[in-house]
């Protein structure tokens, strides 16, 4: 299969606003933690099962303390010069517990990529940290105190403020951080010796201030910004500049996710009717409705595929579309009328819309269940290994706001299951999910997935998927990513137990270097993750 067919980008625009009150689906919605203690603006899934979630420092006091009665002196801080309230920490997915740990700088509206490593890079922000670079390992904690695990970080290391920026990781490794306000320029981690930012004169187009989407194209070193009736940029052979090449004309504003072209990935059909209690925001069937609002799907390396893809259901403005296991797209948060800024968003958008590739024109989004939880400006969303959405944050205002306000600073961390989570799926579901070769796997290199399903469907088809999980902040999922591999075959191993044979994507322009989830999917419905190392 050749590498560009591998991955498509989506492009997701909104005209139509529908309201649609008392509408319910599938899926369910749980709240884990009535508090985390900070308003989560930007999350990140590590390669142990931790999830990094930071907010702004300059906000004011957060409701967790830093432990050991530790203080942040910051002088250039806008609200607290001595600060001993967290605004960052790690959320352990297994035990639903938190941890505090300290960011010194302010991180408002940054960018963050994970590297080869696990190692999170997170760079930029507002104030005194628009030109500092942090880094943050994978690490356990116990009783609720980091262990021996925090920020690093390092002022001054950008060549220019970048606030609004957007870090993608690139297929040697290095990351390129692009834009930010008024910033026309990139710049690599990490950097070389007395480096100087390459202007990009791309980003001075009409525009483009709007945008900060980037991706990788299959064929070469590329990332990719989609934007409004301008050309794709897109790197050179050269590793140290970026050129354009021409992409189909997209209104704007638009959202992007990396859809894997092949999916071959159907989803289940409705589980069967049961008894259950009903309640506010869930259970029922997938509920349709004439679309209001458009669509268009695109292949990079084929401009004529750019084209109408049908009508939706209305949904947010400034929400998160992230990539299931499925190959599905959902899309949560966000408000349905006014824009993103402060104050200025109206009519939460509390139900996720469900897109769905292979579905007929005009029927390709279903609306799921909603929450009871307003997620507005200042919200984010995550996927993780069980496959849940992780939704936290929403905070509307300059400082945090609990009382007197419509949508009050938000604390809550919930998940939402989508309808693949369904116990009446369990007996379809994969589990025991192994990997052989263990640890590190190279480009190409053979790969024997075992798993076990109680009632397997030979004609329901497996998918062997690999998702590598976004850095997620202001209604963009930065290095969001799938790739679905090619299933030679599958062996019955004896009982429920079965076994994959498939490859490793063949280059690092298909999949940059690091940790990715491994999911199979069985007749549409998906295992847990499994952490796999491409290298």
């Amino acid at each position: 299969m050749a590498e560009h067919h591998h991955l498509a980008f989506f492009i997701f625009f909104f005209f139509a606003q529908a309201a649609m009150a008392g509408w319910s689906g599938g899926g369910e919605w749980r709240v884990l933690r009535e508090s985390i203690g900070i308003s989560a603006m930007h999350m990140q899934l590590m390669r142990n099962d931790k999830v990094a979630m930071f907010d702004r420092t300059d906000f004011g006091a957060s409701n967790l303390s830093l432990p050991g009665g530790r203080c942040r002196q910051d002088p250039l801080d806008t609200v607290l010069k001595k600060d001993c309230t967290a605004h960052s920490l790690f959320y352990d997915v297994s035990a639903n517990a938190v941890a505090p740990l300290t960011v010194l700088t302010d991180t408002w509206c940054s960018s963050g990529a994970v590297l080869p490593d696990g190692t999170l890079l997170q760079s930029g922000g507002y104030n005194d940290g628009d030109r500092v670079v942090r880094s943050l390992a994978p690490c356990a904690f116990h009783g609720g105190a980091t262990a021996a695990c925090d920020w690093v970080e390092h002022p001054g290391y950008l060549a220019v403020r970048r606030w609004y920026a957007t870090n993608q990781i690139l297929p040697d490794g290095r990351v390129v951080i692009v834009g930010g306000r008024r910033q026309y320029s990139y710049e690599f981690f990490p950097r070389e010796e007395e480096a100087q930012p390459a202007e990009f004169p791309f980003l001075r187009r009409p525009g483009m201030e709007k945008q900060r989407t980037t991706s990788t194209l299959s064929s070469t070193s590329s990332p990719t910004a989609p934007s409004s009736s301008s050309p794709t940029p897109e790197p050179s052979p050269s590793t140290t500049s970026l050129a354009t090449c021409s992409a189909p004309s997209q209104p704007s504003p638009v959202a992007s996710p990396q859809l894997p072209e092949h999916r071959l990935l159907r989803a289940p059909p409705p589980p069967p009717p049961r008894r259950r209690r009903r309640r506010p925001g869930g259970g029922g069937a997938h509920l349709r409705r004439r679309p209001a609002g458009n669509l268009r799907q695109a292949s990079p390396h084929r401009p004529e595929s750019f084209m109408a893809d049908g009508d939706h259901a209305g949904g947010p403005r400034y929400g998160d579309m992230l990539l299931l296991p499925t190959g599905d797209v959902i899309i949560v948060n966000g408000a349905g009328k006014g824009t993103a800024g402060w104050e200025l968003g109206r009519d939460p958008v509390t139900f996720p819309l469900l897109y769905r590739p292979d579905g007929p024109s005009g029927g390709r989004f279903s609306v799921l269940s909603r929450s009871g939880i307003p997620r507005m400006y200042h919200s984010a969303a995550m996927v993780d290994t069980l496959g849940r959405v992780l939704v936290g944050g929403s905070n509307p205002h300059i400082y945090y706001n609990f009382t007197g306000v419509e949508y009050p600073t938000e604390l809550r961390l919930e998940a939402f299951y989508p309808p693949y989570l369904d116990a009446a799926y369990d007996g379809r579901r994969p589990t025991a999910v192994e990997v052989v070769p263990r640890g590190a796997v190279g480009y190409g290199e053979p790969l024997a997935v075992s798993f076990e399903v109680a009632e397997y469907e030979s004609q329901g088809g497996v998918v062997v998927a690999l998702l590598a999980p976004s850095f997620t902040t202001h209604s963009l999922a930065m290095n969001q990513r799938m790739v679905v591999l090619a299933v030679e075959k599958v062996e019955s191993a004896g009982g429920e137990a079965y076994q994959a044979t498939t490859a490793a994507p063949p280059s690092a322009n298909i999949a940059p270097p690091g940790y990715y989830l491994l999911f199979v999917v069985h007749a549409g419905v998906p295992s847990k993750g499994v952490w796999i190392n491409i290298h």
